[in-house]
């Protein structure tokens, strides 16, 4: 080696000698380049002491070559050289401290020694972070690890050790990739000990742990932060955000789908067998109970039967009695058993099933029926009869039956008994909706329990638009924080409630566009048949819902739902809806809004703005122990007459009537005559122009004697029992 170049490794040695010297070269390392100032105030240099003293140091390190000045951006940078002397120094600052075989436990659950290029590989797959960038932040948390003089490390400790690093360099975007989902030591602990003192079993565990970390995943990395922030600080809630991409709410079945080509799946074996078409009651039953459980796995919600008694008619043509009684019960508990089903029931006159006048094609299909009137009302008499049988005891809560009411019923004397039938059942809350289809204009409607409905203006097709689709999913809107937010400022009140259902509308494309993208998640759903997909996707619904509607009229106006200054508020709320609704429909198909029963988002909701804002500002539902806001259109039957609370304004109503609702009926915890009910039914429908209806009532369950009572009681009256008694009310909360 020549003398010359000995001096300049001397010179080298000697510039990396002095601890301030290295301290620049390692600023400028992990800054990539800075100004003099920036050097100074980074090193914590006074300009009037220390300037002499640094500029000695930062001459010492050009005159070395291991720095140089950019003429145009006036900063200074390492040179090629100076970044290799900064290696050689971690090298040889790994090998003074790094303790002998520092082990890792890597996820993969394998112990591995130590190796800082795994966090920069690491930050490059899961990030795309630059790799000059993710050199730098590896080496600094290697530094970090190696002082702390520790034998053995996870890698869920080094993933905090970088994340803290990454918000330490303002690199937030970075950290939400990098964030290692799941839950604490402790709240596992928890988790296992609260499940172990219920009944709930080992499997709870698991989906509880696994709806977290999917939950976690959906707000950091599927949902802009905006969205994120809005439904964790409550002005917005995503309904089942830990299967936001992966299911849709609600599916409406076409039963006539398996009955005519039984279980034909493409891949039979994920399945476990295939049926073929049915040839008895019995058969069809089975395929329709293993079509609900297939789909069971794939939908967050409600499974809709439409049409059920007028399909499966034909399969008890000349049958015994007392078989469709014991094949249809044992159908219906097993049901009850696995998920919450919807059986439209149709109260079926000769005029329905025998039209030729074929005013919609759904007509058309029913004609083929005609021959089966019998069969249709006979299917509809033994479901209540079963139904009204069990909720004496313990009522069929996940069996919900939706009668439909058309012209003609009531002179019809057949549907005039069903129709009274059914009504004996909400005598004893046996679980049972009535839909209004009278009108021409929503003949063909079909509803959900949870208030969905679906009309034939999607395509003008009946069969396309209303069998085989669901509702994909939700977003509740927070609408008195809004009010709280603006103070009563009518101009940033409705900026608000746009920016608001913008959000809800972009969340919604967002679940939309994942179904559509991760489609081998529903590989019932989505099974083939002649080249058709049996479920619609793009012909879901996708719903804006409202909490506190009342509430946040109330609050804005300081009077009543019922008084003119509340009502004409609320009329311009519903017409910007309204607007929004139209102008979003040519970009979002199905998008509707909603005033929908959701208990999570009630509670959630109310609670998080009396957080905010303090109980004596909110105006809530319910009390201060368990505040909520109104998601539900509500009636109250006392001392047999209707006390409306939410109806009193026609424009509300017909606002509802285009919307996803529901209306509920609460009845009074005394004996009730179905004949006044009838008559209730028909007010509701012709007065109130009231679509979908409900009736509720609480009922006791005494586990000790096997009966159901009325109302909420600490005692049987037939047994006198005090413990083992259980509270049957659909809509609880306080709104009961």
């Amino acid at each position: 080696m020549s003398i010359s170049h000995k001096l300049r490794g001397v010179r080298i040695l000697k510039a990396v000698s002095s601890p301030t010297r290295l301290q620049i070269l390692s600023l400028l390392f992990d800054k990539s380049s800075l100004t003099y100032s920036e050097l100074m105030n980074l090193l914590k240099m006074s300009p009037s002491k220390d300037a002499g003293r640094f500029a000695y140091h930062l001459r010492f390190l050009l005159k070395a070559d291991l720095v140089e000045l950019d003429a145009d951006s006036k900063k200074y940078c390492l040179t090629d050289l100076g970044k290799m002397v900064i290696d050689v120094a971690d090298r040889i600052e790994k090998k003074a401290y790094r303790p002998r075989g520092m082990l890792i436990r890597t996820s993969r659950s394998t112990l591995e020694e130590f190796d800082a290029n795994r966090i920069a590989d690491s930050l490059i797959r899961e990030t795309r972070m630059p790799a000059d960038l993710a050199q730098k932040v590896a080496k600094e948390a290697e530094k970090q690890l190696l002082k702390s003089r520790t034998k053995y490390v996870t890698a869920p400790l080094i993933r905090e050790i970088v994340n803290a690093i990454l918000i330490e360099k303002g690199l937030e975007d970075y950290r939400h990739r990098l964030t290692r989902l799941g839950l604490p030591v402790h709240d596992v602990f928890a988790l296992i000990e609260g499940k172990s003192k219920t009944s709930e079993g080992a499997e709870s565990i698991r989906n509880a742990a696994g709806d977290t970390v999917l939950k976690e995943y959906i707000l950091l990395n599927v949902l802009p932060r905006d969205i994120a922030d809005a439904h964790l600080s409550g002005s917005l809630h995503l309904d089942r955000l830990n299967s936001w991409i992966m299911k849709p709410n609600e599916v409406v079945h076409d039963i006539r789908f398996f009955l005519q080509n039984g279980l034909h799946l493409e891949k039979v074996a994920s399945f476990g067998f295939s049926l073929l078409p049915p040839r008895s009651f019995e058969e069809a039953l089975a395929i329709i109970l293993n079509a609900i459980l297939h789909s069971a796995r794939e939908i967050n919600g409600i499974q809709v039967l439409e049409y059920f008694n007028v399909f499966l008619s034909p399969f008890v043509k000349n049958l015994d009695l007392a078989k469709v009684e014991e094949s249809l019960r044992f159908f219906l508990f097993s049901v009850n058993h696995h998920a919450d089903v919807s059986f439209g029931v149709e109260l079926v006159v000769p005029e329905f099933l025998g039209s030729k006048t074929a005013v919609c094609s759904a007509e058309k299909a029913r004609y083929q029926y005609k021959d089966f009137l019998a069969e249709t009302q006979l299917l509809a008499s033994v479901l209540f009869k079963i139904v009204k049988e069990q909720s004496a005891l313990t009522p069929l809560r996940k069996v919900k039956l939706t009668v439909k009411v058309r012209p003609n019923i009531y002179a019809d004397e057949k549907a005039k008994q069903l129709f009274l039938e059914a009504h004996l059942l909400a005598v004893r809350d046996g679980n049972v909706f009535f839909a209004d289809v009278s009108e021409r204009e929503n003949a063909c409607r079909v509803f959900s329990p949870s208030g969905c409905h679906f009309d034939d203006n999607l395509n003008g097709d009946w069969e396309t638009d209303t069998l085989r689709v669901g509702c994909l999913g939700y977003v509740t809107v927070n609408l008195p924080r809004i009010v709280y937010e603006t103070e009563k400022d009518k101009a940033k009140f409705f900026s608000v409630l746009k920016e608001r259902l913008d959000m809800a509308s972009h969340a919604l494309e967002i679940k939309y566009r994942a179904l559509r993208n991760l489609r081998g998640l529903l590989p019932f759903l989505l099974q083939r048949a002649n080249g058709d997909e049996y479920f619609r996707l793009d012909a879901g619904s996708m719903l804006v819902n409202f909490a506190g509607f009342e509430n946040a009229v109330e609050a804005f106006s300081g009077s009543k739902i019922e008084d003119e200054k509340s009502a004409a508020f609320a009329k311009e709320v519903a017409d910007q809806v309204t607007a929004f609704m139209q102008k979003s429909g040519k970009r979002v198909r199905r998008l509707l809004p909603a005033v929908l029963p959701d208990f999570e988002a009630s509670r959630r909701l109310a609670e998080a703005d009396i957080e905010r804002y303090g109980v004596g500002k909110i105006h809530f539902s319910g009390t201060r122990d368990k505040p909520f806001y109104s998601t539900f259109v509500r009636f109250v039957y006392r001392e047999s007459k209707l006390e409306p609370k939410l109806l009193a304004n026609t424009w509300r109503s017909s606002w509802l009537h285009k919307s996803a609702s529901l209306t509920v009926v609460e009845l009074e915890e005394t004996e009730v005559k179905p004949e006044s009910l009838v008559l209730l039914s028909k007010q509701l429908m012709s007065e109130y122009g009231v679509r979908f209806f409900t009736y509720n009532r609480k009922l006791t369950f005494c586990a000790i004697c096997g009966k159901s009572s009325l109302g909420h009681l600490h005692k049987c009256p037939l047994c006198g029992a005090t413990s083992a008694l259980t509270l049957f009310d659909r809509f609880s909360l306080g709104q009961a």
